[in-house]
């Protein structure tokens, strides 16, 4: 045992605990929904979920405005988004959104809007030629959990769940990702917190990882410290993405023989039900092995979504996966399921966000906004444009519109066939 480890852990909490004790709380009486817990909104169809981040330039060197993050929450509260996913604590942007919600509130007591925050985690030497899988970087995971828990405590009306991490234990992830015993180390960290009083007690604690990384996949997954980070959570959060794997795994997407003389929309439409039974499965399975483990806790759905254009693997010259109407009956389809199982769905995501591939401005990871960075609504909420839910709404200076000025005609020619399905060779 490292005792000096140990001690040093015993006296941060400690620390932690007698600040923030002394802390004004003045943000605790904004009003009466410092009384909601996470159970009470997590897997509540009326308090539906979506991935968030307001960055709309190419670098993240311009963080997002109060101003800016006002109009974004108008715009996800008109839509009926009342908890949003955000990243990455350390950027303004996390302090400004919680403030700018913070302001919402008190201009108008009914506004309800509630966040999830996601403490970024690296291993040593991440994003280098070598990073260190078996080490972290602690200066910097520990300023995150650090500012994790101030925003927490500061905002304690508003921040419902701290997540430790984000896809931080998936492999796949190789210029960061850790061991699954790291993201422990700091989510009982905060239990501990819950448990001294320097986090609210009702608060949850989670990680928001790929369904690999929660057991669901590969049994290389399957370790001790993976089982005692599901003890020590308060909930699951599983991340599935069908559309990469279009392209990594296409077993299940294309056009069946059976399909292939249908109109074009109806082969879509099989196709995209495919895709949604492919994700499901990746939670059933998650679900199975928390079984198999003697666990039972929630299990949310901490990212899914669907790109709306791609010039790289999922393009026309790829597998043909994105589009906007594909984008648009995935996430119609994903919400239908995860509202009749209360399963909260935090879809990834509100706008698009051009830093992601900066270099390239036609990848897919520009792309999975519901919304442009110019405010126009995809196909997938022209719905509620029609509604008129957004009147008097702008994202900067323009007011939300349709793409494609609203002509399914124009949009579906835009839209491509996906490939014939391969058949399986007999073993």
């Amino acid at each position: 045992m490292n005792t000096c480890k140990h001690l040093k852990t015993a006296v941060f909490i400690l620390l932690i605990t007698a600040f923030y004790s002394c802390q004004n709380t003045a943000h605790n009486n904004v009003n009466a929904e410092v009384n909601l817990t996470p159970k009470d909104i997590l897997g509540n169809p009326a308090y539906r979920a979506i991935s968030y981040g307001g960055y709309r330039l190419k670098s993240r060197d311009n963080q997002p405005t109060i101003a800016e993050l006002k109009e974004d929450m108008n715009i996800l509260y008109a839509m009926g988004i009342r908890i949003v996913r955000t990243y990455n604590v350390h950027f303004a942007q996390a302090v400004n959104l919680l403030q700018a919600i913070h302001e919402l509130k008190e201009t108008d007591d009914s506004f309800e809007m509630y966040v999830m925050l996601g403490a970024w985690i690296n291993c040593a030497d991440a994003f280098t030629s070598e990073p260190n899988h078996e080490g972290e970087s602690l200066e910097d995971n520990e300023k995150e959990i650090e500012t994790a828990i101030s925003l927490a405590n500061k905002y304690p009306h508003i921040v419902k769940v701290i997540a430790v991490g984000n896809e931080a234990m998936v492999k796949w992830a190789a210029s960061y990702f850790v061991q699954p015993r790291v993201i422990l180390k700091y989510v009982n960290q905060l239990q501990e917190l819950k448990k001294s009083g320097g986090l609210a007690k009702d608060i949850w604690i989670t990680s928001s990882d790929n369904f690999a990384s929660w057991g669901g996949g590969d049994p290389v997954y399957h370790v001790e410290d993976l089982e005692k980070l599901y003890a020590a959570v308060d909930y699951i959060s599983l991340h599935t993405y069908p559309m990469h794997d279009t392209h990594y795994n296409p077993e299940f997407w294309g056009v069946t023989d059976s399909d292939s003389a249908k109109a074009k929309q109806e082969q879509i439409d099989a196709a995209m039900k495919r895709s949604v039974d492919y994700a499901i499965n990746q939670y059933e399975d998650t679900k199975r092995y928390m079984k198999s483990i003697g666990v039972s806790k929630p299990i949310h759905i901490g990212e899914t979504g669907w790109a709306s254009a791609s010039n790289g693997f999922y393009g026309k010259d790829g597998s043909r996966a994105t589009d906007e109407y594909k984008e648009a009956i995935y996430h119609n389809l994903i919400r239908d399921w995860t509202d009749k199982n209360n399963i909260s769905c935090f879809y990834f995501e509100a706008f698009d966000e051009p830093w992601k591939d900066a270099g390239n401005p036609g990848g897919s990871e520009n792309h999975f906004g519901l919304f442009t960075v110019d405010g126009q609504a995809k196909y997938a909420l022209w719905n509620k444009v029609d509604e008129n839910i957004f009147e008097g709404l702008k994202r900067g200076k323009n007011k939300i519109s349709k793409t494609f000025d609203g002509d399914k005609d124009a949009l579906m020619e835009s839209v491509f066939i996906p490939p014939v399905m391969q058949k399986k060779v007999a073993e």
